[in-house]
């Protein structure tokens, strides 16, 4: 409805500030949702072990963001800056001399994948999606009495 609108009226969209409104929220959907990509590799890889003792299980991966400006629109929104794994992070052994990647002890390597954390980190991702998706909601609202007053 909005897209509609905005193509019917693009100087009234423009004069208002909304579109940047609107960008700032879409950048802010769109780092939270690669975010939350992140974190579902990292709980799907919580069990990959090595398949040998020179092996390393897998490696949480984390995700740092930034404040950029849009050269075409010069709005500063918020992108991702990088992607990493987390080599802060110690993996843990769990003894299983049975393994093929257990060691000479007969210990092998866990990830450092703590779910708990991935779970915090993923209701915090939830929320700041749902923040920037009601900031559409109220900017789509304001937008619409906007239109309803000029008729």
């Amino acid at each position: 409805m909005f897209i509609i609108l905005a193509l019917l009226f693009p100087s009234l969209s423009q004069a208002l500030g909304l579109e940047d409104a609107f960008e700032r929220s879409a950048a802010g959907m769109k780092v939270q949702s690669q975010r939350m990509k992140i974190i579902s590799q990292n709980i799907a890889n919580a069990d990959s072990v090595g398949t040998s003792p020179d092996e390393e299980p897998y490696r949480r991966k984390t995700i740092y963001f930034k404040n950029t400006v849009n050269p075409k629109t010069g709005n500063e929104v918020v992108a991702v800056d990088k992607l990493s794994r987390d080599y802060k992070t110690q993996f843990k052994a769990r003894f299983d001399p049975s393994h093929p990647a257990a060691d000479e002890d007969g210990y092998i390597l866990l990830p450092n994948v703590n779910r708990t954390i991935e779970n915090v980190d993923m209701k915090e991702a939830e929320r700041s999606y749902e923040a920037n998706l009601g900031a559409v909601e109220t900017t789509k609202r304001m937008y619409l009495n906007t239109l309803e007053l000029l008729r």
